[in-house]
């Protein structure tokens, strides 16, 4: 008796043990399946959050099978204490396991609430965008110029909270004071700036930024960021070009930067302004004179005069010869790469041709041609604009 009783002890022993397996086994591949999710979501996880609160979410999303499971798999893996706080974004399909790789990982935000600071070459202007998931777009939600527009509710909302990120975006041809006179105007920074950085030596590019950062400190980034470019291209400049230092390389590269906002353009504008120092010709570039008169602080916001093309200052590239003393802008790395490796051609001259790009010359009266043809554009496009007829008055 008491040997059939063992037997049968051991029997059901065999069987729990081949259930629990079986149970561990389809737990196992339950947690590195496809999930069920058909649309990505936004999953926020809050300081303090833990795998309970996030698990509850998800299986209320539709993201996992089993809030349960999805817990064991992050506790046996030794995940749950590493989770994250921040917004993420989680692709239709994931698995757990992808789930849990991605709220534990850190970094920055996937997805949420994104503010913007632009600091473009004509103006500054703030804008607040939360991404789609669906979509994976981002969809602007407000927008304002901190200049002149009151600041709307909707940025003070995101302001509080923790998870919002913040980017700063730094446009190619802006000067150093644009860009210090807008880094004064965000408030997630802290510090302050002391002198206006040297023009032309601030990167141009995307800076991520945490609410405190210090403005010294982002400086101190777009500035090593920029040398490291100019030091890339000029270790890869062209043979015999009639430059002969970073500085000027600089110099040349602002000037082409501010003459045109073609990309595919920049290597021959290049081109004419190396063709022209070769020879020993005056640059005759507008944007050098505008520099003069500005020093970089602002817009000019009006044509040139007659009189302020004539008057001799260290920026008039038409009256002075060769370079000018400094950079005009803050260059991005494709006017540095231009500046330091322009195609070869024989163009001397360009001027616009009613495209938004410019037309080149080889010659004097080549160039004259090309002049005449803007000329007449100009004249067709005032007259469009004279014989538009007057909205009437609304009183």
């Amino acid at each position: 008796m008491w040997r059939a009783i063992a037997s049968n002890a051991i029997t059901l022993l065999i069987v729990a043990a081949f259930l629990l397996g079986g149970v561990i086994l389809w737990g196992k591949n339950e947690y590195v399946a496809e999930g069920p999710l058909e649309t990505a979501i936004c999953l926020r996880v809050p300081s303090g959050g833990n795998m309970d609160g996030v698990s509850r979410e998800l299986e209320e999303k539709g993201a996992v099978t089993s809030g349960a499971l999805f817990r064991i798999g992050a506790d046996y893996s030794d995940m749950s204490g590493q989770l994250k706080a921040g917004s993420f974004l989680v692709p239709e399909g994931a698995s757990m396991e992808e789930i849990v790789d991605i709220v534990t990982r850190g970094g920055a935000n996937t997805c949420g609430t994104e503010v913007i600071y632009r600091i473009g070459v004509t103006r500054a202007q703030f804008e607040v965008r939360d991404l789609d998931p669906a979509t994976g777009r981002f969809e602007e939600v407000a927008e304002f110029d901190p200049a002149t527009d009151e600041v709307p509710a909707e940025y003070e909302r995101v302001r509080q909270e923790r998870d919002t990120r913040y980017r700063i975006a730094v446009a190619e041809g802006v000067t150093s004071w644009q860009v210090v006179d807008v880094l004064k105007r965000i408030d997630v920074l802290e510090g302050e700036v002391g002198e206006v950085p040297a023009e032309g030596s601030l990167a141009p590019d995307s800076y991520e930024v945490a609410v405190g950062a210090d403005r010294a400190e982002l400086i101190d980034r777009m500035q090593a960021a920029q040398a490291a470019r100019l030091d890339d291209a000029w270790a890869n400049r062209a043979a015999d070009l009639p430059i002969s230092t970073k500085e000027e390389a600089m110099v040349l590269a602002s000037i082409v930067e501010k003459e045109t906002g073609l990309p595919e353009e920049r290597g021959m504008v290049a081109s004419v302004f190396v063709n022209r120092l070769r020879q020993g010709m005056r640059l005759q570039t507008d944007p050098t004179v505008i520099y003069g008169i500005t020093n970089g602080e602002g817009v000019l916001g009006r044509g040139l005069r007659q009189s302020e093309l004539r008057r001799e200052t260290p920026y008039n590239t038409y009256v002075i010869n060769g370079l000018p003393p400094g950079p005009i802008a803050n260059p991005g790395v494709a006017s540095i790469e231009a500046a330091l490796n322009p195609p070869e051609s024989e163009m001397l001259f360009f001027v616009a041709d009613g495209t938004g790009g410019h037309a080149f010359a080889r010659t004097l009266e080549e160039h004259n041609r090309n002049v005449a043809k803007w000329r007449q554009i100009e004249a067709e496009r005032a007259n469009q604009q004279e014989s538009q007829p007057e909205a009437p008055q609304q009183n």
